[in-house]
């Protein structure tokens, strides 16, 4: 305190940035509003900074917290060339590529097939090697993996039961963001030699498999997917195709199975081709056929599961062949992607415009898939 002119003048505390910043780091809520916007990847290494960060980003409130932030701005995720190395793409709606993404502990294992992907998680499927051989592959069962891209994370499920045919796949996710199960069909070979399809769920709750009993429908293969297990999930079920009784490589309805494993048939809208594909378009379940000799495309969207009610959303002509194949179709939002085996298209639902990605020099192809993508802090096991 000093005078001037007879006045006693209090001299104001200089407020430090410091002091500003622990006031934000204690106020726990607004420190993990800010975290929540920062990428994974500075996530993680923001974790080594202080224990009470790395609490903080480890908590499951923290993880929902991030996920919801996630959601608002979604990608996509290519695997453009199915091989030993695993190298992932991160795709901006406009081509621009983000990053790319190798998964660790995949080199020395046969060819994955990506299958779904799902708030931050994807599943990875491969035919296992054969025990003492040194590149013979098990034709009939996979290996099963969950993969968080983000975090580097890697889980292999156990092996599930025997079978004497090809298996097939599906994967639910919830109802609490970082809980899946598995469906997985498989072919038992009795005592009296008869072969019967049953069913058998792995639940990331409990870690291990759990058997339904038999089922009386397979999803069908596909012969742009060698390993099979097309499938979708939207809004608490599972959705595959199921071959026709006269070609098995159209289908012919669909089977659902929904997360208290109550399976169902739902019809088709109309017949189809085999460049069918089935995506989630705005949280409904929709249909995308693509018609070779009229080179037209055609989006159904079922309005309700329950209650089957197929609406159909978009006709229009396809700008490409009807030489080329439909390698991968995706949704995410208002717009369509499609890779085909000369082009990367997005479709624009709301005005019926098409615009072509240059990606075509950005990596070889060998079977590629692309899905929604959304970023996320989610562990693979539970």
């Amino acid at each position: 305190m000093f005078e001037t002119g007879g006045k006693p003048i209090r001299k104001k505390p200089i407020r430090r940035k410091s002091d500003s910043w622990n006031e934000v780091e204690s106020a726990e809520d607004i420190l993990a509003d800010i975290f929540s916007r920062v990428p994974v990847k500075s996530l993680l290494v923001s974790k080594s900074v202080s224990k009470h960060w790395h609490r903080l980003i480890q908590s499951p409130a923290f993880i929902n917290l991030q996920l919801r932030w996630s959601l608002e701005k979604p990608n996509y995720i290519i695997y453009p060339y199915m091989d030993e190395v695993v190298n992932l793409y991160l795709l901006k709606g406009n081509g621009e590529i983000i990053e790319m993404i190798t998964l660790p502990g995949c080199e020395n294992l046969p060819p994955l097939s990506l299958i779904c992907s799902r708030n931050g998680l994807i599943c990875c499927i491969n035919y296992p090697l054969v025990p003492d051989s040194d590149d013979e592959v098990y034709l009939i069962d996979f290996e099963i993996r969950i993969c968080n891209p983000a975090t580097r994370e890697v889980y292999l499920l156990p092996q599930g039961s025997p079978s004497k045919k090809k298996i097939s796949i599906g994967v639910a996710f919830g109802p609490k963001p970082w809980e899946y199960k598995v469906f997985r069909f498989f072919h038992f070979k009795s005592e009296a030699e008869d072969t019967r399809l049953e069913c058998e769920i792995y639940s990331s709750s409990t870690g291990s498999w759990r058997g339904i009993g038999v089922v009386q429908h397979c999803p069908m293969d596909y012969e742009h997917c060698p390993l099979g297990s097309n499938h979708i999930f939207v809004n608490g079920k599972v959705y595959w195709f199921v071959s026709s009784e006269e070609d098995d490589d159209i289908p012919g309805f669909i089977l659902s199975v929904d997360m208290e494993e109550n399976f169902r048939i739902i019809n088709l809208p109309e017949e189809v081709t085999q460049h069918s594909s089935l995506v989630d378009l705005e949280g409904c379940l929709s249909l995308v056929a693509v018609y070779d000799e009229d080179e037209i495309v055609d989006v159904w969207v079922l309005d309700d599961s329950n209650e089957p009610n197929w609406k159909k959303k978009r006709s229009d002509y396809v700008p490409f062949s009807s030489n080329e194949c439909i390698d991968s179709v995706a949704a995410l939002k208002n717009e369509i992607f499609f890779i085909t085996t000369d082009h990367y298209l997005i479709y624009n639902l709301d005005d019926g415009t098409w615009t072509e990605l240059d990606l075509a020099d950005d990596f070889e192809r060998n079977l590629p898939v692309v899905f929604p993508y959304t970023e996320s802090l989610l562990p693979c096991k539970y």
